[in-house]
């Protein structure tokens, strides 16, 4: 049990919609909603610890509200309306690098024995953990550079392909053009082609990559789709602003451009 934290000022964090308003910083600590699957994190975290990986936070407990305490990153998650660096080639990179170097020091984790959320696909479902939410305001960065994956509330068993493909439509991104950011709106698969370079991916993973995209797509707002059916307020406002439509075109793009993404990652 961590120590009370009524002798701190807590100051709520913003960004992201699963747990909206319920994390706060105290002190050198996040306070964060604890859950069904806290373990698992706990595990994943403490590995993460264990073989010196320093993009993710350290597990430190439950504090007497029953709240996990993660020790706190300093840096800027990129948050809407995202600065114009978050668009960046460079910034692109980092996440590449991060999620590289990320798959590294999980790869000897073994999530035999724990209870995982949602899990992905069976087709893309192996041994190591992958991160499954490598969202835009996932992230932390340092002068521009992503330095920390945070937000390990969907990580479970998984592949690199499957996070690749989750980040990739994520910051490339790949959507239909009317919902890109202007600055990257005709260059999506030359940004989709650095990513995979910068991570170093594979010809083998590249292949699973387009057969991931759609899938993946389809998994994460499943998970939209289920929260918003549970009552989540933050969800369901997001998805009658425009959210519903805007998945749909997505969807429709990924589909659609198997081909195109395919010759970008030199595959044909």
């Amino acid at each position: 049990m961590i120590a009370s934290a009524a002798s701190h000022e807590e100051v709520l964090l913003h960004g992201g919609m699963t747990n909206a308003g319920l994390v706060s910083r105290v002190g050198d600590t996040v306070r964060r909603p604890r859950r069904t699957t806290t373990q698992a994190t706990a595990a994943l975290l403490h590995h993460l610890e264990r073989v010196g990986f320093e993009g993710a936070p350290r597990y430190l407990g439950i504090d007497e509200k029953g709240r996990e305490v993660l020790s706190y990153i300093p840096g800027e998650a990129a948050i809407f309306p995202h600065q114009r660096w978050v668009r960046s080639d460079e910034a692109l990179v980092s996440v590449a690098e991060l999620l590289r170097d990320y798959h590294r020091a999980v790869a000897s984790f073994d999530p035999a024995g724990y209870q995982w959320p949602d899990p992905v696909p069976v087709p893309f479902r192996g041994d190591l953990v992958s991160h499954n939410d490598p969202n835009l305001d996932n992230v932390i960065f340092d002068s521009g550079r992503a330095v920390a994956l945070i937000d390990f509330d969907l990580a479970g068993p998984g592949s690199p392909a499957w996070d690749l493909a989750c980040a990739a439509r994520l910051w490339a991104p790949l959507r239909d053009g009317s919902d890109s950011p202007e600055g990257v709106r005709r260059r999506s698969l030359a940004r989709l082609a650095l990513f995979a370079d910068a991570y170093g991916a594979t010809r083998e993973e590249r292949a699973d990559m387009i057969e991931a995209f759609v899938p993946c797509h389809d998994w994460c707002y499943g998970v939209v789709r289920r929260a918003i059916a549970a009552g989540h307020e933050v969800f369901g406002l997001y998805w009658r602003d425009g959210g519903e439509s805007r998945t749909v075109r997505t969807s429709n793009w990924l589909a659609s451009h198997g081909a195109e993404m395919s010759v970008a990652l030199g595959l044909s």
